[in-house]
């Protein structure tokens, strides 16, 4: 059994994997609540990402699990190529995206879009090849930037897809965020496809369901795709650690 964790600022989200398949979800896990998950089931080998707590607390609380924990960071080993000028900043769960969208379509083209508190746009290709993207204000950002960057423009919450021309400075707020939105996706995929024909657009994070059914291209939704992804990095390394101890049978 592994499990993966997707550790947020408030909040975990986690996935029990057991032949490579996902078998159970959970999110809205707090710090403490993941604890007890954790030792509630006592998965065989574990996997966690996080920018919101430090690797000494991870080791001390997650340390029994020790050496069967990977903890995802910039030098850690991962079945894909990072063709980025600066991998130490690359966020860990655009990496898993994109492994994820590997796993989910192997030795293809794919474009992974996480809507957001921000939106990425990743770029992997049919050779493993993690090219980088675009990195752009999510729409609860929009909306919040309008009202606080203005005297008078309200903070407004989104209202399903609003007309193009708004009637109102309520619509037409409504309009600018969630249409222009709208647009950029349509235009990056455009783009996309200019570079690399033949491309699975694959969208994640709170606001995927939002805009699918609105986007031009075919395009799969899977909330689980980092946590897919952080399955396959774990996977990755233990099958690292086996090769070089061949003596030592692992299970997963």
């Amino acid at each position: 059994m592994n499990l993966a964790i997707d550790l947020g600022n408030t909040f975990a989200k986690t996935g029990v994997f057991i032949g490579g398949k996902l078998q159970e979800l959970q999110k809205g896990l707090d710090y403490p609540t993941l604890l007890a998950y954790v030792e509630s089931i006592n998965p065989k080998h574990i996997v966690i990402s996080t920018v919101s707590y430090s690797e000494e607390q991870l080791k001390a609380d997650f340390g029994k699990y020790d050496p069967e924990l990977v903890l995802l960071q910039p030098t850690t080993s991962v079945p894909i190529q990072k063709l980025y000028d600066t991998p130490h900043t690359l966020g860990a769960d655009r990496v898993a995206a994109a492994i994820g969208a590997m796993v989910l379509f192997p030795q293809q083209n794919c474009v992974v879009i996480d809507l957001g508190t921000c939106n990425t746009y990743d770029l992997v290709d049919a050779e493993a090849n993690f090219h980088g993207g675009i990195i752009s204000p999510g729409m609860a950002m929009r909306f919040k930037a309008m009202h606080t960057f203005t005297q008078r423009l309200p903070l407004i919450e989104p209202e399903g897809f609003p007309e193009l021309i708004g009637k109102s400075t309520s619509k037409a707020m409504q309009s600018g965020v969630i249409n222009g939105l709208l647009a950029e996706i349509n235009g990056f995929i455009e783009q996309y496809e200019a570079v690399l024909t033949k491309i699975n657009v694959i969208l994640c994070g709170g606001d995927a369901t939002f805009f699918a059914n609105r986007i031009k291209s075919p395009n799969f939704v899977e909330p689980a795709l980092v946590l897919i992804g952080l399955n396959r990095i774990l996977e990755h390394n233990v099958e690292i650690k086996n090769a070089s101890s061949p003596d030592k049978l692992t299970q997963s």
